[in-house]
């Protein structure tokens, strides 16, 4: 068990446990179609790899100034973005100055997030002697339409292709993203991408449901009528096959969209759910300690230029209050297997439990409430009729 060390934050004086950093490589080959997340093409938004990592020096001086030294911290998250594009010398040197400036807990997780189209053996064990020791890998289908639909760059068969490959050169921590719901999916098609992930034996499987955001390709595409509209009952199909898959093959649910194997869920991801505190880097990137979330300015240009003088890198904050705690802590935990207590619950929200108990949408074991099978579909409304 890893030891967290406390810090006091020079905003607010208390003691709180800094126990993530997320790094946001905010560089792509291409955007896909469905994504809104903060990303460019290399070469666009006015930054280059080497600032990048010049300004992530910075950022993490400042914030080690601010809450008056950090860490060690016990996972690391390079996210995007596609941080493989930037190669393992580029990332080695970024988890360099993480261990330089805050430190890592013995046997802190360390992932990076890669897709198929960046990965090479070379790569992978750069990586792998670097100190990363988890891959998160963009499969999202092994269907060709649907990777067409989705503006992927890899073919189908690359992602497993890697998880062997990943696996070969030593990594015993490999996830795979897959994404169901995508216009013209069917659910022959979904099972596929389910078996075909699962015959690699990765260690972890992320299932998510695809969202249509606004003002991405996509939606567009959707609007004109040249794609369907998303099926809501065959995406909970969907689900409920992926859930009896991923059972079957010894990978457990362990929160709503992600099912792993016992000891293999994914410790950072976790401290989000729990409300741990978390640092994190890079344009865009948000951190919440103690009472505060803040988030960086999305413009990689000016949060560049805005660290590199020493200045706060910060867009905007908020201070999360004790009603808005209780509320995100019932969001959040309730899509943990391991449920959420009763006695965290007020006594009008805990009134209410029975008869979603008899609905048979939440499940009391002990003194703790779980979402069941059913629930999980409707977890939205479940946590609305729960809540005050």
């Amino acid at each position: 068990m890893s030891v967290r060390y406390g810090h006091s934050c020079v905003i607010c004086g208390s003691l709180h446990y800094v126990v993530g950093i997320y790094v946001h490589v905010p560089f792509c080959a291409r955007r896909c179609g469905y994504c809104d997340f903060n990303t460019y093409v290399l070469g666009a938004g006015g930054l280059t790899p080497r600032g990048w990592i010049d300004a992530l020096h910075a950022e993490l001086d400042w914030h080690a100034r601010r809450l008056a030294g950090f860490g060690p911290v016990d996972t690391v998250f390079f996210g995007g973005g596609t941080p493989t594009l930037l190669g393992d010398g580029l990332l080695s040197e970024v988890l360099d100055a993480i261990r330089q400036v805050c430190g890592l807990t013995s046997g802190a997780e360390v992932t990076v997030e890669a897709n198929p189209e960046t990965v090479s053996q070379p790569l992978l064990e750069g990586l792998l002697t670097s100190g990363v020791n988890r891959l998160s890998l963009g499969m999202q289908s092994s269907d060709e339409n649907v990777l067409t639909t989705l503006d992927r760059l890899h073919t189908p068969g690359q992602a497993t292709l890697c998880v062997e490959e990943a696996h070969q050169a030593g990594f015993t921590d490999v996830s795979v993203d897959l994404i169901y719901g995508t216009p013209g999916e069917s659910l022959e098609s979904w099972r596929s991408s389910l078996l075909a992930a699962l015959a690699v034996a990765p260690e972890h499987v992320s299932c998510y449901a695809l969202i249509v955001e606004p003002g991405t390709p996509l939606a567009r595409r959707i609007g004109r009528g040249e794609l369907p509209v998303p099926d809501d009952d065959l995406m909970a199909d969907e689900y409920l096959m992926a859930d009896d898959l991923l059972t079957e093959a010894g990978l457990g649910w362990y929160e709503l969209s992600n099912w792993a194997r016992r000891g293999h869920e994914c410790r950072h991801n976790l401290g989000y759910w729990r409300s741990d505190d978390w640092i994190g880097v890079g344009p865009g990137a948000h951190s919440h300690v103690g009472q505060r979330r803040w988030w960086d300015h999305k413009s990689p240009a000016k949060w560049a230029a805005t660290v590199a003088h020493g200045s706060s890198p910060e867009a905007g904050h908020e201070i999360v209050d004790d009603d808005i705690a209780h509320e995100e802590r019932i969001l959040l935990e309730l899509r943990l297997a391991a449920g959420l207590p009763l006695d965290i619950l007020t006594p009008t929200e805990y009134a209410r439990v029975p008869a979603l108990v008899g609905d048979g949408l939440l499940a009391q074991i002990g003194d703790r409430i779980v979402l069941t099978r059913q629930g999980r579909l409707l977890a939205d409304k479940v946590t609305r009729d729960l809540l005050d």
